[in-house]
């Protein structure tokens, strides 16, 4: 028997290089004005740019801009609904990593109703229901590794002791197009390959054994999770077989995305929330450094309390398709996941958390933060004594 489950609203999506020629004319069937929303230097350097914008030139359209800088913060996000209400925005296109299409995604929402966006915030002020209605939404990535693209959730951030990483999330947030090229991505530099191919992998593996995943969402998370093994150490190392591996991570990330929209996460995404807004980190550099010891311990969580639970026949799986090999039994596998996670931490030159400016001093209130709603698909419920076991393995 296939179990009962349900899919969220997705995007439409354009997936393949060179597709970026196709959004202006998307974009104009929204009407003729658009906001533009990108990083605060990288789209001016990207090659991409100008023919873009003549583009938009071409078919009829006149845009105006907002850049984001860093991880978008709701202050920034309010600055940009108050300078766009009212002003007869007829689409909103984020052209950029997770942070831009998250801001993106976030400002959409809210030009046409006007209010704040610490009204809707998870965890952080009244949380009152978002009535909309939302600005049509294009995203455009130019990392691989959010999945932004696909997602309901606008991340944002406040940095410092007292900071927070919340979402503001809704369905009528969903971009209308996802426009996926991966040539988009010919820019990304080692470290950013790195950080972002280890989110996507995070995502997929956390999709995988959510205590939400349905057959769908674990068909794709697995194909996902091939094009990660067959596609990110080789766009990280660079030579001839990079431009292929460079659209195999796009795949990844946009598969990661719409995974985690059915989902939900696991522990590594928990621990992430706190971990970057405490600490200048970013997203993907927390997953990428947690992801091989959050494993170890949902596994011996599981092996102690649920030894017959499907997450770890799950493990295992993903464990001879990341590493290649088939050990005596499942638990062999399993151990070849965790170790196949921890050498491409280290080839991919993921820092420990003492390197980050994380101290034993901050561990119980990075815990105590810990408990969002990540952590509520978790395939195992862990202690606060398991937790900080995933953090202090990375010390």
């Amino acid at each position: 028997m296939i179990p009962a489950f349900s899919i969220a609203r997705l995007p439409r999506i354009e997936f393949g290089a060179g597709a970026v020629v196709r959004l202006p004319q998307l974009a104009a069937g929204y009407g003729r004005r658009v906001l533009l929303v990108t990083g605060a230097h990288s789209f001016d350097r990207a090659p991409y740019a100008a023919a873009l914008l003549a583009g938009l030139r071409d078919h009829g359209l006149n845009w105006d801009r907002v850049m984001i800088g860093g991880e978008p913060s709701p202050e920034a996000v309010d600055a940009a609904v108050r300078d766009w209400h009212g002003s007869g925005i007829d689409a909103v296109i984020g052209v950029g990593g997770g942070s831009a299409l998250d801001a993106a995604k976030a400002i959409a929402g809210l030009l046409r109703p006007g209010n704040s966006v610490m009204d809707h915030l998870e965890g952080v002020g009244p949380e009152l229901p978002y009535r909309g209605p939302a600005t049509p939404f294009i995203a455009v990535p130019t990392t691989a590794g959010t999945g932004s693209e696909a997602t309901k959730n606008a991340v944002l951030s406040r940095h410092g002791a007292h900071g927070f990483k919340k979402s503001f999330r809704d369905e009528a947030l969903v971009a209308e197009i996802a426009l996926v090229d991966p040539d988009l991505l010919a820019g990304c530099t080692p470290a950013l390959i790195a950080a972002n191919g280890m989110d996507a992998l995070t995502q997929l593996l956390e999709s995988y054994v959510s205590t939400r995943a349905n057959p769908l969402t674990d068909a794709l998370a697995l194909s996902g999770l091939h094009a990660v093994r067959d596609g990110l150490l080789a766009w990280y190392e660079g030579g001839d077989a990079a431009r292929a591996a460079q659209a195999q991570m796009a795949y990844a990330s946009l598969q990661s995305g719409i995974c985690l929209a059915q989902t939900g996460l696991g522990s590594v995404h928990g621990l992430a929330s706190p971990l970057g807004a405490f600490f200048p980190i970013g997203h993907g550099v927390v997953c990428g450094t947690l992801v091989a010891a959050a494993t170890r311990v949902n596994i011996d969580a599981m092996d102690m309390r649920a030894p017959h639970h499907p997450a770890l026949e799950k493990y295992a799986e993903v464990g001879r398709l990341l590493s290649g090999r088939s050990g005596a039994g499942l638990a062999e596998d399993r151990d070849n996941l965790v170790r196949t996670l921890d050498d491409w931490t280290r080839r991919l030159s993921l820092p420990k958390l003492s390197a980050l400016g994380v101290t034993t001093d901050d561990l119980d209130r990075i815990v105590a933060a810990s408990r969002g709603s990540s952590m509520k698909t978790n395939p195992v419920v862990l202690t606060d004594d398991e937790i900080r076991r995933v953090l202090t393995s990375r010390f």
